[in-house]
């Protein structure tokens, strides 16, 4: 019988596409296994993992300590090595069987590559790159409520979209919601019409839940069969070689000092005044999009709905006025210090502490006392 994906009752649960790199679970499976957990709980459905590699088995559990139900595991050499051809078939088919509603993948390289081969194979709806994602409808309208410029009477009217001339209660649709038009704005996106609604996920946007020994030993670990076969591998991986190229690790830093507009004056000065602070406190550089776009400082450095989502124990805003789009990026930050020059910037809204004045006479202070608090210590 061939697959049919609009009956939209006929699909159930939420899959988690589990990416693995030589036999090591990503970070950022366990933020979707985290926040599939929500979206399952909403549903009032199971949440399962797929997992392909060769011997992954494993690793399967790791999962279910985040949250996860089932873990469905493909294993054949085949899959070793990422290729596109071969995961798409595999996870394709796996699709057409179980018939999950929702599939997510993590926004990385390999995320980026095979979700939307996946969808355009299943002829179902993708977002990319999102950071917010909802069912329950209450959530999505407090979620609007806070973060968009919509009237309350409009946010209180969602609930139902014209599918084809008629109205659809979209109650039970994923709201996925990205950036849009470079940042300026954020989409809501919903597919009422197909599934399973498909959506990769920025990153370190979503929160990991605490990891749970006892329920990664319950989870139920399942081998469906499947036929894969080296003629349905058009691409052959003869070596991966990794580059020693030297990036800063944003999502993972426990301390961020981040740059703005306000260093233009002595960019370099600034910059360096950044990174002394940062090494003090044990931390990274980060930047606004404006030191990008400015070429001041590269873009693994950006912080921001156009640049990556940080959840830091100390965010440090130097000259960082607080455009929306750079807020979207930090104020999740569990403590946030902001240097600026203009007392009603829009940064001191999220800041927990806020000192109006010249970052280059605020940061040697700060460098100072902190050296100095340390030295006590």
């Amino acid at each position: 019988m061939a697959f049919n994906n609009t009956v939209i009752e006929d699909f159930k649960n939420v899959w988690v596409f589990c990416e693995q790199r030589q036999g090591v679970m990503m970070p950022t499976t366990f933020e979707l296994i985290s926040e599939g957990r929500k979206l399952a709980n909403e549903l009032g459905v199971e949440l399962c993992g797929i997992l392909l590699g060769d011997d992954v088995d494993g690793i399967a559990k790791e999962i279910g300590g985040y949250g996860a139900d089932k873990v469905y595991v493909y294993n054949s050499p085949l899959l070793k090595n990422y290729t596109t051809d071969a995961y798409t078939k595999v996870i394709c088919e796996a699709v057409e069987e179980f018939k999950p509603e929702i599939l997510l993948f993590g926004a990385s390289n390999i995320g980026r590559d095979l979700a939307p081969r996946c969808a355009g194979r299943l002829h179902t709806g993708l977002c990319a790159d999102c950071t917010h994602l909802d069912i329950d409808m209450p959530n999505y309208k407090g979620f609007l409520a806070e973060a968009s410029t919509l009237a309350p009477d409009k946010i209180e009217k969602l609930g139902t979209v014209m599918v084809a001339g008629e109205k659809k209660d979209v109650s039970r649709d994923l709201k996925m919601t990205r950036p849009a038009f470079g940042g300026h704005l954020m989409a809501s996106i919903i597919c009422p019409r197909f599934r399973p609604a498909m959506a990769t996920v920025r990153p370190g946007v979503m929160k990991k839940n605490e990891y749970c020994a006892d329920c990664a030993a319950k989870i139920e670990v399942l081998h469906p069969e499947f036929k894969l076969e080296a003629s349905d591998v058009k691409t052959n991986v003869v070596a991966i070689e990794k580059a020693a190229k030297k990036l800063v690790d944003l999502i993972g830093a426990d301390v961020v000092v981040s740059v703005g507009r306000g260093i233009s004056k002595d960019v370099e000065k600034g910059i360096a005044l950044a990174e002394e602070l940062a090494e003090v406190l044990g931390g990274v550089v980060g930047s606004s999009r404006a030191c990008v776009d400015a070429g001041w400082i590269t873009a693994d450095h950006q912080v921001g709905q156009t640049g990556k989502t940080v959840h830091p124990r100390i965010y440090i805003a130097l000259g960082i006025s607080g455009a929306i789009q750079h807020k979207a990026g930090m104020q999740e930050s569990e403590l946030i210090i902001a240097v600026n020059k203009n007392e009603s910037a829009p940064i001191f809204e999220v800041a927990d502490y806020g000192i109006t004045g010249d970052l280059f006479k605020v940061v040697p202070e700060l460098i100072e006392s902190f050296k100095a608090a340390k030295a006590a210590k």
